[in-house]
C-alpha cells in the first residue's frame, strides 16, 4: 500500500515538535527527524516541507490557529466590557495573553512541546517565523500589544519595551512548566502567572531607571539645521 501523504505529514510534524523541544530547533538534523517519524524514504521531509524553516512553520501552524481564536475571543470580551479600573484592565489583558497558551499544557497532541519551541523562538526575534507574526496587524499578539499600550507610560512602551518583557516572562514560565511532569492541575500555576504578568505591566519606572535611561541616551540631538537658525547661541 502506498504511503498516505497526510499521515506522513502528521508523523513528521510530531517527530519535529518533540525533537525541537527536547534538543533545540538547531540541535537536531533533518535526517534524525525523518528517521524518528518512521520514514524509510530519506527525502520525505524535504518533499513535504522543503527545509527546516518549512518544517518549523508547519509545527507552528498546527497549534497557532487555536491560540489565535481564543485570544481574539478574550480581547473581544475585554473591549466589550468598556472602561475598567487600570488594575482590572491589566489583569484581564494579562489573562488574554496567558490563558490561550497555557491551555496547551493540557494538549496531548504536542502542546507542551509547542510551548518549549515558542520559548526558543521568542529569544530569536530575527527568525522569519516571528517576523511574519510581528508584521501582521491581524495577529492577536499585535492586537494585544495595542490594547496594553494605553495602560503604560511612553517610556515603558517605547524605551523599556515592557510589553515584550511580559511576553518573554509568559513564554519562559510556560516552557518551564511544559518541561516538567505531565498530569498536574495547571489552574493555580496559570492564575499565578497571570498575576505576575499583570505585575510586570504595572511596574512603574523608578527614578534610578529614568536617570540611567537619560545617561544612556545623552542630551537630545538638535534637528537637522537647527544649529544654523538665527538667534541660537
Amino acid at each position: 500500500m502506498p504511503p498516505n501523504p497526510e499521515a506522513t505529514v502528521r508523523q513528521l510534524v510530531a517527530a519535529a515538535e518533540r525533537l525541537f523541544a527536547e534538543r533545540g530547533i538547531e540541535g537536531v538534523s533533518l535526517r534524525e527527524i525523518n528517521t524518528a517519524a518512521g520514514q524509510r524514504n530519506s527525502t520525505a521531509l524535504q518533499y513535504h516541507f522543503g527545509d527546516r524553516a518549512g518544517l518549523l512553520a508547519a509545527v507552528l501552524a498546527k497549534h497557532q490557529p487555536e491560540i489565535e481564536a481564543r485570544r481574539h475571543q478574550l480581547l473581544d470580551e475585554y473591549e466589550a466590557r468598556g472602561a475598567l479600573p487600570e488594575s482590572e484592565a491589566r489583569r484581564a489583558l494579562a489573562a488574554a495573553l496567558v490563558r490561550p497558551m497555557a491551555a496547551k499544557l493540557a494538549d496531548p497532541d504536542g502542546g507542551r512541546s509547542y510551548l518549549r519551541i515558542m520559548e526558543q523562538l521568542v529569544h530569536r526575534g530575527r527568525l522569519p517565523a516571528l517576523r511574519s507574526v510581528r508584521d501582521d496587524p491581524g495577529q492577536s499578539i499585535n492586537r494585544w500589544r495595542g490594547l496594553v499600550a494605553p495602560l503604560l507610560c511612553e517610556v515603558a512602551v517605547n524605551r523599556l519595551h515592557q510589553r515584550f518583557m511580559a511576553i518573554r516572562v509568559t513564554y519562559v514560565e510556560l516552557a518551564r512548566r511544559a518541561a516538567g511532569p505531565e498530569g498536574k492541575d495547571d489552574r493555580l500555576f496559570t492564575s499565578h502567572l497571570i498575576d505576575v504578568v499583570a505585575a510586570v505591566l504595572a511596574t512603574e519606572v523608578s527614578e534610578e531607571t529614568a536617570r540611567l535611561l537619560a545617561e544612556r541616551d545623552g542630551p537630545p540631538r538638535p534637528e537637522a539645521g537647527e544649529g544654523l537658525r538665527p538667534g541660537r547661541a
